[in-house]
């Protein structure tokens, strides 16, 4: 688990590699992660727009944004949370992803909270079969 706090928000992300979704041998590798929003500070807070760096294990960089997240703009009261499920496609074996979200206050007011980095690796398991 990777996690990241800011402005009393805290960001978990979970990776895990889907190896019915992945073809190594056409070098087609997907992850999915699982990220947590919880807002811990006194404040609602909207989650409006995400940015996403990708890395991959040859050192090729896409980067993604676009407003929410899988279609939703969660908004979330002091002490609630937001889970959801995404996904990331690969041709090399490994990578790294990270970003921000930004988020709104009630009054307008935006600002970014950090996702933290996190890796994109085979299991040991997924390395021996391919």
């Amino acid at each position: 688990m990777y996690r990241a706090v800011t402005e009393d928000i805290v960001v978990e992300v979970q990776p895990f590699f889907l190896p019915d979704h992945s073809e190594p041998q056409d070098n087609h590798f997907v992850w999915a992660y699982r990220v947590t929003i919880a807002n811990g500070s006194d404040r609602a807070v909207q989650l409006r727009r995400r940015y996403w760096k990708i890395t991959d294990g040859a050192g090729r960089v896409e980067e993604v944004e676009g407003a929410g997240v899988v279609g939703e703009e969660p908004r979330l009261m002091p002490g609630e949370s937001y889970t959801y499920t995404s996904g990331c496609p690969l041709t090399v074996p490994s990578g790294v992803m990270q970003g921000h979200y930004t988020m709104q206050l009630d009054t307008g007011e935006r600002f970014q909270i950090a996702i933290p980095a996190f890796s994109l690796d085979l299991p040991d398991d997924e390395r021996t079969l391919n």
